[in-house]
């Protein structure tokens, strides 16, 4: 239960706050994190904020009592409004709430089973409710599953509660079956001055609408996107050896009749999580057909019908067994038509995932399974990989060449630390000419504090981005300063003329007035591919921070490879930044950081997933400044599969287009 409440949240209307926490103040109900960024609760709730737009309070810090603020856009409701003359809203009564910023959070377990509440007896519900005293308090209680409202087959189902009293505010807040140790659904209504009351089973979202266009990135479909983000998220963290927290997986280990049947919590945490980094099914149709195709499985007995992997795997649960071995070889065939299946797009990780998916059902199947079933697998995978080799040949080159920006003129941004005053730098703007000319543009000695620098600098950066701005294509920022300063985010920094942040108008790049051995940065870049990169974290192995290896060690990554310190920080210590120094000794020319402050116990596995589709999405080196761009501007659109980038910088350093020495830049008038 502490799980569950570290992740239930309040809804309130936009502009609220504590002050309007009574019943009838701005207060709409409740509703909990289903995944990263995203929140699930009642579409009557979500739907009486204004324009869609809510505030949601949560707890960022489970060990904290004090709430934070975000806001938050419905994007899906069911339905949308209430029909006219209607007494209440009618079900499914269920939305989805997406965060307009990227926050740190806790997520509840969902049940991946067809009708898991109605197969629970005793549930539990939590919710935010006015208290007597004034102000609202979190409110959980035990009630009995009585039945249901309509059939599995009718879309306005719901089940009948009775038991606690289910007060005013808990509508959105989830059920918890405490038997299995997972969500199973959302309260929906309560009984007047009765006990009791209404819920939403968690299966009806599978009636989220299916999107019209065909999907070609997981973000197209947003049931695909929110579920494919629970599991890796639940799966991170069980398999994380550096976080400390005490797992969903862990604690449903200890309960009496776990969930997941014979894989077990952990086992099956592990293969949901491997299952959510493949494209999604190309259809319903189609995942109905490889569940048809195993033996015992009816696949329509299961309403509404299994969307996405996880309910393909949920079908399982419920066969009956002809032998000991059936229901684990049941799910090795269920992973390897997963691994068979046709998919609505391709991504660089599919090949990844097809691996990781393969080496799970290799290993289950050597500890527990005969040696002729073992074999049987082998010739499916032999096929597998077959096919996994073809469409590699075929794979999607880039639709057009990359800016080259070593062709157009850029601006330069030169931060200087003043030797002594501590904390107050000089600076030097200036725009560069693809001749290698440098005009500048303005310049100060005198020394600025660090929070001053973007007023300051707001007219001279206005100034230099119109001499080499053109229509729909703006100039390349590039911001150089020493390692130790690369935590500056410059690329937030807004201008009056713009306002929104730099990195959101324009590509913003690192550059470092410290440079390695001129010879080996030159013979790197020269050498880099101009297709096919990948990432290499540096700081980082296995979820653990890593001292970043020797020069030497740093000399054997390949041409291709894109470093990426994935523990660099917003102020980072004199280890890390010796670090980077190592990174640039090597004479790399690109490298990613993560500037966002990481724990000792960070699960960042998800960074690491990401930057390398990142890497490998950009096809070539002069495709990363555009790449990144894109993703400063996600994360401005609210687009929650970028959030992961949030505090990301790139270093770009083409070393066919020095920095210019200071004698240049203090020519300005």
């Amino acid at each position: 239960m502490d799980l569950v409440h570290d992740a239930t949240v309040r809804i309130h209307r936009p502009g609220s706050g504590y002050a309007h926490d009574g019943p009838g103040g701005d207060f709409l109900g409740s509703g909990f994190f289903i995944a990263p960024s995203w929140i699930l609760t009642c579409a009557h709730v979500a739907m009486r904020g204004e324009g869609g737009v809510v505030n949601v309070w949560f707890k960022e810090d489970r060990y904290s009592t004090e709430l934070s603020e975000v806001p938050g856009k419905v994007v899906a409701a069911m339905p949308g409004a209430r029909p006219q003359g209607a007494a209440a809203w009618p079900a499914p009564d269920l939305a989805l709430i997406k965060l307009q910023r990227p926050v740190e959070h806790t997520c509840v377990y969902v049940t991946e089973r067809s009708e898991a509440m109605l197969r629970s007896r005793e549930i539990h519900c939590v919710g935010w409710a006015p208290s007597q005293g004034g102000g609202l308090l979190k409110r959980s209680g035990v009630c009995a599953v009585k039945g249901a409202y309509g059939a599995s087959d009718d879309a306005e189902q719901v089940v009948r509660l009775d038991g606690d009293w289910l007060e005013p505010g808990m509508s959105g807040g989830p059920v918890v079956d405490l038997a299995r140790g997972e969500v199973v659904g959302v309260i929906k209504s309560r009984l007047d001055n009765h006990q009791g009351g209404t819920a939403v089973g968690i299966e009806r979202l599978r009636t989220l609408k299916v999107p019209s266009t065909p999907v070609e990135a997981e973000a197209d479909d947003t049931y695909q996107s929110v579920f494919h983000a629970h599991d890796r998220y639940h799966a991170d963290r069980h398999n994380s050896p550096a976080s400390t927290e005490r797992t969903w997986a862990d604690a449903q280990s200890e309960l009496s009749a776990p969930p997941g049947g014979v894989l077990g919590p952990k086992r099956r945490a592990d293969l949901l999580g491997r299952l959510a980094e493949f494209p999604p099914p190309v259809s319903t149709r189609s995942l109905l057909a490889l569940l048809d195709s195993l033996p015992g499985v009816h696949s329509r007995d299961h309403r509404p019908a299994p969307r996405g992997w996880r309910d393909g795997l949920g079908a399982l649960y419920d066969t009956r067994p002809r032998d000991r071995d059936a229901p684990l070889e049941l799910v090795l065939r269920y992973c390897m038509g997963v691994l068979a299946a046709d998919r609505p797009f391709g991504t660089p990780s599919t090949r990844t995932a097809a691996g990781s998916l393969w080496e799970w059902v290799k290993r289950i199947s050597e500890e527990e399974l005969s040696r002729d079933f073992r074999q049987q697998l082998a010739m499916d995978w032999a096929a597998v990989r077959l096919r996994l080799e073809e469409s590699r040949g075929r794979a999607r080159a880039p639709l057009s060449k990359p800016v080259r920006y070593g062709e157009r003129g850029y601006v330069v941004l030169e931060l200087e630390p003043q030797g002594w005053v501590r904390d107050r730098y000089d600076w030097r703007i200036g725009v560069a000419r693809h001749t290698g000319e440098m005009l500048p543009v303005d310049e100060d000695s005198q020394g600025s504090a660090l929070d001053t620098l973007p007023d300051r600098l707001a007219a001279a950066l206005t100034e230099a981005f119109r001499q080499c701005d053109e229509p729909g294509s703006p100039a390349l920022l590039q911001v150089a300063v020493a390692p130790a300063l690369f935590g500056l985010e410059v690329d937030r920094w807004e201008l009056p003329s713009d306002g929104q942040p730099l990195g959101v108008v324009r590509p913003v790049v690192l550059r470092s007035s410290y440079h390695g051995p001129a010879d080996e940065r030159l013979a790197r870049w020269n050498a880099m591919p101009d297709a096919g990169m990948w990432a290499e974290v540096v700081d980082c192995d296995n979820e653990l921070r890593v001292r970043v290896p020797e020069v030497a060690h740093l000399r054997t990554l390949p041409h291709e490879s894109v470093p990426v310190l994935c523990r660099y920080g917003s102020r980072p210590d004199p280890e890390i930044t010796a670090g980077v120094v190592r990174v640039l000794d090597t004479g790399f020319g690109v490298a990613l950081l993560q500037r966002r402050p990481t724990e000792t116990d960070t699960v960042c596995k998800e960074f690491h997933r990401r930057a390398a589709e990142a890497v490998s999405d950009a096809h070539a080196r002069d495709g990363l400044p555009l790449k990144v761009h894109e993703l400063r501007k996600g994360v401005r659109a609210e687009r929650t599969e970028t959030y992961w980038s949030d505090g990301v910088a790139l270093y770009w350093d083409d070393p066919h287009h020095p920095l210019p020495g200071s004698d240049e830049f203090l020519e300005a008038p």
